[in-house]
């Protein structure tokens, strides 16, 4: 196994000045390119030197017409889901798209009408939230119970909303993001039935699966019982995993025949994009021979989280910091120490760090931030020490 400062040393990479979201356009949100980036969830890592060799040699051959996705694309792609989540795909439940968000617009636009109930667990990845409202759907939010950071879902007000709703679609974030848990089979069956009985459809996201602990292994929804199937439609894609968002290449996985034919009937009306050569091509190569990486990158995230765990137990012990299960994404509660409308100023004018900010997650979570440890140590260290020094200014 590749050790934490030789997979930093090996795959760690400058990205500012390189048109990178994270690096290039903070002034949007936070008025200033001048800070720390660790806002939006991708990396500072290169890929496997395996996709950047599939790469080279599709671009040696010099054409980029309309392409198919290969068989030997679905056979590594089955192979990792099968090995790693005991999920067995069949080609015919596939489709694609450019990436996770796009199919959230998508699966609303598909399966309910303007005005309909569209639930998700709160707080969450804030295009949740636009999926539903920017298509004039009616937003229903059933809150997680957070208990001293640790959080769990309360089944009674899921369902009581769905009821009270008539919610047509709930939108799961599994692993969760921002509060970083990986839902048990047991969890993840609860709420399923609660949507069985109510005749609600379930779009899983399932994009950080392989960004879990070992002690935390993800729990696929198609793995669960198959009687889902009839209400279960599962988005993931590389893209989190290898840090290949831009090449616009995800999953929609749809087992059951009746609920694909209302999702075809939908894209035919709609969706006519193509799938992105580059994104195949990539996402093979990974799938093939990316595990070892992704083992040092998982070890690399570890160790960025017990960093921060470490900086705030010693010098900012009040700080609650979520024990995170999944994702490269930590939620930190600093209202022991500051008030909501502080935040924004501490953290941009006085550490310099550009986050993502609790609210843009949920109402009721001013005073959380997210911070992205899908970066170099160095980074997080940088974060960490900031964040306590001037908190001890106070």
């Amino acid at each position: 196994m590749i050790k934490i400062d030789e997979f930093v040393e090996k795959y760690g990479v400058e990205r500012k000045d390189t048109d990178s979201v994270k690096w290039d356009n903070m002034t949007e949100n936070f008025g200033t390119n001048e800070l720390l980036p660790m806002w939006v969830a991708d990396m500072e890592f290169k890929v496997p030197e395996a996709v950047q060799e599939a790469m080279l040699k599709r671009v040696e051959h010099g054409a980029f017409g309309y392409s198919i996705v290969s068989d030997s694309y679905y056979e590594a792609f089955f192979k990792w889901q099968a090995e790693r989540y005991q999920v067995h795909l069949e080609k015919e439940w596939i489709r694609f798209s450019p990436g996770v968000v796009s199919s959230f617009f998508w699966m609303v636009n598909a399966f309910t009408e303007e005005q309909e109930g569209v639930i998700v667990l709160a707080p969450v990845y804030y295009p949740f939230y636009h999926s539903i409202n920017d298509t004039n759907r009616h937003l229903v939010t059933s809150g997680l119970v957070n208990e001293h950071g640790q959080f769990t879902i309360d089944y009674a007000d899921f369902e009581a909303k769905i009821v009270e709703n008539k919610v047509k679609l709930f939108i799961h974030c599994s692993p969760h993001n921002p509060v970083g848990r990986v839902w048990t089979a047991e969890e993840q069956a609860r709420l399923f039935d609660i949507c069985l009985k109510h005749d609600v459809i379930i779009v899983s996201d399932e994009i950080h699966q392989d960004l879990t602990r070992k002690s935390h292994p993800h729990v696929a929804a198609l793995a669960l019982e198959e009687k889902y199937h009839s209400h279960l439609i599962v988005l993931n894609a590389p893209s989190k995993t290898f840090n290949l968002a831009s090449l616009l290449h995800s999953h929609i996985i749809i087992a059951d025949k009746a609920l694909r034919e209302r999702y075809d009937a939908y894209a035919n009306t709609t969706v006519k994009s193509v799938t992105s050569l580059f994104g195949t091509v990539a996402t093979e190569a990974a799938y093939r021979q990316g595990a070892q990486w992704l083992e040092g990158l998982n070890s690399v995230i570890e160790h960025n989280f017990n960093i921060l765990k470490e900086i705030f137990a010693e010098r900012a012990p009040k700080i609650i910091l979520t024990e995170k299960e999944g994702t490269y994404l930590a939620w930190v509660d600093l209202r022991a120490y500051l008030r909501a409308e502080e935040v924004i100023e501490f953290m941009q004018v006085k550490c310099g760090v550009a986050v993502d900010y609790g609210e843009w997650f949920g109402d009721g979570y001013e005073g959380f931030i997210r911070i992205n440890l899908g970066t170099l140590p160095k980074n997080v260290t940088y974060t960490a020490t900031k964040i306590v020094e001037e908190l001890a200014k106070k």
